[in-house]
């Protein structure tokens, strides 16, 4: 089975001008088959994220015009704009709203579901997009619509504005992309205000963006990041957030969200696998968003110098929001107008700076959580998550039933380049149950192709095996399909494990079910409002690759040495003396110095490739 929304690269859509002269086409072909005589343009099967789908298609209609001058034009986006003011700007609190700060303030708000009372938590967000497809709607007004007309929609505009930062509380959702929005759309609504009511709405954005969403970011892998439904990053919404930071530094020049989104692009390059796949968040462990996300992907991709665009998007949203049967919905439409209107291209080689929670080379990589233990391995074009062992997570050595990754004290980290080949060295103290301190040494070491990692560790008792992840997924064309096999070799015994109970907190990688759905089960609260990541923390067992110790370690140490990807025979030896542990496979030799480091404390890591 593939996975549902893991598709190909973003970067691979055509970007040019005359790619998006065809998208914008198409679309106005379906919005006038579509209009109805009351100018709707929403789709007929649109029930929820409803309250800004027509002004969407009508902001589409406007570039359109201003790109082609269609006849047919001025007259669809006439209707539909006078829909939209008449049909689809609510006045009237809507009954059961949790997050007032005044009750019948009169101002204007978009809604989630038109029935009153019906879901109306989702009406913060859809007035944040109302006013983003309006201000839309008014950057491509002259000449297209009347003064009355551009006036009345410039009112409901301010009138949003006032609705999300007045009549309620900001960001009630704690959603970073949702709240970056709102800013951006106060920025762009400015422009079209006389100058001392655009110079206080300008401001009042900056200032929500400074003290409601920047001194509110999250620590994750060393990043500070806008907070995303409660957690730090969001693999649909977290890229999403990235393109409305392009947005506002687009339409500002602001250098704070420069700087904000060139931490949050690091962040994401670090995490994501080369070929693009990536799960995890507190919202949607493998759903991606597509189109929504081109923007911030290509611009700071650009600007960080590194290729973003390997993310693998929903590319069923390629280009704008669609339904089941593939027909355009206005849901996100300004993203689609912002990225035509930016010039920004591709950027689509990876960048030579090493970064502290990746390793990658060629088609192998490694994304390391917060404790530099492995989160995402990719060799192969196969993708290996950690694996659970009596409720802990991770990769890593276990004895008697107890994980060795949970540092114990500063973790250290160097990095080799030599001869082809790319190495990290991860050096962390751990306490076991026994108490004792032991150092962990793990080496990762790629020549682009294959993956050696190498695990050391004081002499561990009874029987330990290295618990090195599970395959979930491969690549397969333009598509990401499931798996339990990869290709791994072992110095030492090589097991793949399943759990022997059953039920949603013992994850077999053999089942249909894939890892977010597990994750969802294990979440507190239902589908679409649980935190996943945090329901996959009680996780009890799962898939695993079990690794026994590798023949011929020095007596003092358990040794664990693994590769991941093609290769041929694989007998790597181990000598250990006052420099250090040496290891040499087919393929490098490397001295991992002594783990408490030198006189600066930091460990030693020299590679070099191995004699032929």
């Amino acid at each position: 089975m593939h996975l549902l929304h893991q598709r190909g690269p973003l970067h691979d859509l055509p970007d040019t001008p005359e790619a998006y002269d065809a998208v914008l086409a198409d679309v106005t072909e379906q919005a006038l088959a579509r209009l109805t005589p009351t100018g709707s343009l929403e789709h007929p099967d649109c029930l929820d994220d409803i309250g800004d789908t027509s002004l969407g298609i009508t902001s589409l209609l406007a570039l359109a015009w201003r790109r082609t001058k269609d006849p047919r034009l001025p007259e669809a986006v006439h209707r539909s704009l006078a829909f939209h003011l008449r049909e689809r700007v609510y006045r009237d609190d809507n009954p059961g709203y949790p997050n007032l700060r005044i009750r019948d303030s009169g101002f204007p708000y978009a809604r989630y579901v038109l029935e009153a009372g019906a879901h109306p938590i989702g009406d913060w967000p859809s007035t944040v997009w109302a006013l983003l497809q309006a201000v839309d709607v008014l950057d491509a007004a002259d000449g297209l619509v009347d003064d009355d007309r551009r006036a009345e929609l410039l009112e409901v505009a301010r009138g949003y504005w006032r609705w999300l930062t007045e009549a309620t509380f900001f960001n009630p959702q704690e959603a970073g992309n949702q709240a970056i929005g709102c800013v951006v759309g106060g920025l762009m609504l400015a422009r079209h205000l006389p100058p001392e009511e655009a110079q206080s709405v300008g401001s009042r954005a900056v200032g929500l963006y400074v003290d409601e969403i920047r001194a509110r970011r999250v620590r994750d892998r060393g990043a500070l990041l806008p907070p995303e439904h409660g957690g730090a990053y969001d693999n649909n919404y977290g890229p999403i957030s990235l393109s409305f930071l392009a947005q506002a530094h687009r339409v500002s020049g602001e250098e704070i969200f420069a700087e904000d989104g060139d931490a949050l692009a690091r962040y994401i390059d670090a995490r994501l696998t080369g070929g693009g796949f990536d799960n995890g968040g507190p919202r949607y462990s493998e759903q991606h968003s597509g189109f929504e996300s081109v923007l911030g992907l290509r611009y700071f991709g650009a600007r960080i110098g590194s290729d973003l665009g390997r993310y693998r998007g929903d590319t069923r949203w390629g280009r704008h929001a669609v339904k089941p049967d593939g027909g355009v919905d206005g849901h996100f439409a300004w993203m689609l107008v912002w990225q035509i209107q930016d010039a920004t291209r591709w950027h689509r080689t990876p960048s030579p700076a090493p970064a502290r929670h990746q390793l990658r080379a060629g088609t192998v990589s490694v994304a390391f959580d917060d404790r530099m233990t492995p989160s995402l391995v990719e060799a192969g074009g196969t993708y290996y998550l950690p694996a659970a062992v009596n409720r802990q997570h991770g990769f890593g050595p276990v004895t008697d039933g107890f994980l060795l990754c949970r540092p114990m004290g500063e973790v250290r980290v160097r990095d080799a380049r030599a001869d082809g080949l790319t190495a990290k060295l991860v050096t962390k103290p751990v306490v076991g149950r026994d108490h004792v301190l032991r150092h962990l040494r793990s080496l990762y070491v790629t020549d682009g192709t294959s993956l050696w990692v190498t695990v050391a560790v004081e002499r561990l008792p009874a029987t330990p095996y290295l618990l090195a992840g599970f395959p979930y997924a491969a690549d397969d064309g333009d598509r990401v399909r499931r798996t339990v096999v990869g290709s791994v070799t072992s110095a030492g015994e090589l097991r793949l494990t399943h759990p022997e109970a059953h039920g949603t907190d013992h994850f077999d990688a053999r089942s249909e079910t894939t890892q977010e759905q597990a994750a969802f089960a294990l979440a507190a609260d239902p589908r679409g409002y649980g935190n996943p990541d945090e329901g996959w923390r009680h996780l009890v067992a799962s898939t695993a690759l079990e690794a026994g110790p590798a023949p011929g370690a020095p007596q003092e140490l358990s040794v664990f040495a693994v590769r991941y990807g093609p290769g041929g025979p694989f007998a790597p030896a181990f000598d250990s003396g006052p420099a250090g542990l040496t290891v040499r496979t087919e393929a490098f030799a490397a001295l991992l110095g002594d783990p408490a480091g030198g006189a600066d404390g930091e460990p030693e890591l020299r590679l070099s490739k191995a004699a032929r």
